[in-house]
């Protein structure tokens, strides 16, 4: 028992004498942590003494890194001690150990270093440090004069400025562009004005250096600045119509707009469209400066006429008198305007001159139009031998259909060309026209009921007023006066009965032909009379030869149409 207690006291003695020199490791190991951390506390003051310039957020950072590295070292130390656990012993006594050989790596590579300065007659790191306190107000100079640089060239740059005739122009970036301008400038003026331009050396000098770069613009702008100066040519918005030029103008969008005011005059509730039949085209580019014009003379131009001509071609049915009553003119007129046209041999196609002016902008409307329209009734026939063939009479009278119509109506300059119906509904059915006609031989003399011209030749005088200065011709000419040779014959207008053939003062040699339905004819001034009084004639019968019996003078055939007992215009009749 006594050995046993022995042993236990030799034991119990044993593990205080390991616990009394675990607890110096650790004391040691204490102390050279805190000697370690005082030595990092030195180098963190004199590295924050050294860097003056490191803004609050790094310091802040440094001294929480401090902190926490100082709370882990005081948790070591308190708890490798009281570790009961075999792998947490070893796991802090590597973790002491590795501190332990860190530090003592440290230390050797702080004596190398000290030894490397005395060696080179250099001063110690924290020398070096202090003096390093001069470098912020280095490092802030060489700032200064780098952010100076940088303002001169953000403000600043190299540019060539353009002189002309002395004028000081705008500043490009180089000369070479400069010179592209100036070339550029002199093949477009050469071209709009149709003939050669060129720079002299004294009207066009350039100078580079720096300038502002604020001062300095796009070649566009030097374009228009120098275009401006030149006067010769300048950007523009040019009217087109059918290639030939009207007018031009600087303001953007103003040409559109007087287009569309010379449209709106046109337009209705009922218009669907409105266009020009020329080609009307509006271009932006350089054009003379002298053809710029304000928008009231280009408008006056559109409202006038050009020189060109308007035609008509005639078609079956037409008269002289009534294509020019059609047009708005008188015969003398249409004359006037056809001088060289035989108005004795109208033929159909005949291409008629109606103007010699035309207007430079021809505006062709369509319109949407809403009407009631008459549906032609039809016409059924009996014969009936008791009257003549050709001659008709109704026996009951035919009633026109009435229908509800939608078209669309095109007008060139006011008149219509085209209508095109959309629909139409009819409202009330016509009703059919009754007639009788004739069946018996007509006789070779009875008349047509229209007339031919009685001779072939030139109107000398019209129908109306007249001043000859022939003693004893009436100035209200009651007919037409056809020049003609002597004895060119006369024929009958249409076919009748002669009511008198003779001589009749200033009527001369005269024949008159009652056409039994309320028209006589009157062929005077002749030389000789082909047929009597009571005679019959048919239409196209010689009744005399030209002459110049009577008040007249000269050769011609003087032709006249009554009416129930009034005269009327020939023209209006002939066909």
């Amino acid at each position: 028992m006594e050995q046993r207690k022995g042993k236990r006291q030799l034991n119990q003695g044993v593990r205080v004498k390991r616990t009394e020199e675990k607890e110096k490791r650790a004391d040691r190991s204490a102390e050279r942590t805190r000697e370690a951390t005082a030595v990092r506390a030195k180098r963190t003051t004199e590295s924050r003494a050294a860097r003056g310039a490191k803004t609050s957020l790094g310091q802040k950072l440094k001294a929480i890194h401090g902190k926490v590295r100082k709370a882990v070292h005081e948790s070591r130390e308190r708890n490798f001690p009281e570790s009961n656990g075999v792998a947490g012993q070893l796991l802090l006594l590597l973790c002491g150990l590795a501190a332990y050989w860190g530090a003592l790596g440290r230390e050797k590579l702080r004596l190398a270093r000290r030894s490397h300065i005395r060696r080179t007659g250099g001063t110690s790191r924290a020398a070096k440090w202090r003096r390093k306190k001069y470098y912020p107000l280095a490092f802030g100079g060489a700032a200064l004069v780098i952010a100076a640089t940088a303002v001169f060239v953000s403000r600043y740059t190299f540019g060539t400025t353009v002189i002309y005739e002395g004028q000081v122009l705008d500043t490009v970036a180089s000369e070479l562009e400069a010179k592209r301008v100036t070339a550029s400038i002199a093949d477009i003026t050469s071209e709009t004005l149709g003939k050669t331009f060129t720079f002299s050396d004294s009207s066009i000098q350039y100078t580079s250096g720096l300038v502002e770069r604020s001062a300095v613009v796009d070649r566009a702008e030097l374009e228009e600045e120098l275009t401006d100066e030149m006067g010769l040519v300048t950007q523009g918005y040019s009217l087109y119509i059918n290639d030939e030029l009207i007018g031009s103008t600087q303001y953007e969008g103003a040409l559109e707009g007087l287009l569309d005011q010379l449209k709106e005059s046109y337009i209705s509730e009922d218009t669907l469209t409105v266009d020009f039949v020329e080609d009307v085209r509006i271009a932006k580019g350089y054009v003379p400066t002298e053809s710029i014009m304000n928008l009231g003379q280009i408008a006056e131009i559109l409202n006038s006429t050009k020189e060109g001509e308007v035609t008509y071609t005639v078609v079956k049915g037409d008269t002289w008198s009534g294509i020019a009553n059609s047009h708005g003119m008188t015969t003398k007129e249409l004359l006037a305007i056809n001088p060289d046209f035989d108005i004795n041999r109208l033929q159909i196609g005949d291409e008629l001159t109606l103007s010699n002016a035309v207007p430079y902008l021809t505006v062709m409307v369509t319109e949407r139009q809403n009407y009631v329209e008459d549906i032609q009734y039809d016409i059924t026939y009996t014969d009936d031998a008791t009257m003549y063939k050709g001659d008709y009479k109704v026996l009951s009278k035919g009633v026109y259909g009435t229908a509800d119509v939608v078209a669309d109506v095109t007008y060139v300059n006011g008149e219509e060309t085209e209508r095109t119906v959309i629909s139409s509904v009819t409202l009330t059915e016509p009703v059919t026209e009754q007639r009788a006609q004739g069946t018996k031989a007509r006789p070779s003399w009875y008349p047509t009921g229209s007339f031919r011209w009685p001779t072939s030749g030139r109107i000398t005088s019209y129908f109306g007023y007249r001043n000859t200065g022939i003693r004893g011709a009436s100035t209200n000419h009651r007919g037409i006066d056809i020049s003609v040779s002597y004895g060119t014959p006369i024929y009958a207008a249409d076919g009748g009965v002669v009511s008198f053939s003779g001589y009749k003062g200033a009527m001369g040699y005269v024949v008159i032909i009652d056409h039994q339905n309320g028209f006589k004819t009157y062929y005077e001034h002749n030389s000789s009379l082909l047929v009597s009084a009571g005679q019959t004639v048919y239409k196209g019968q010689q009744v005399a030869k030209a002459g110049r019996s009577g008040v007249t003078s000269g050769v011609h055939c003087h032709f006249g149409i009554m009416y129930n007992g009034t005269y009327y215009n020939p023209l209006n009749y002939l066909s």
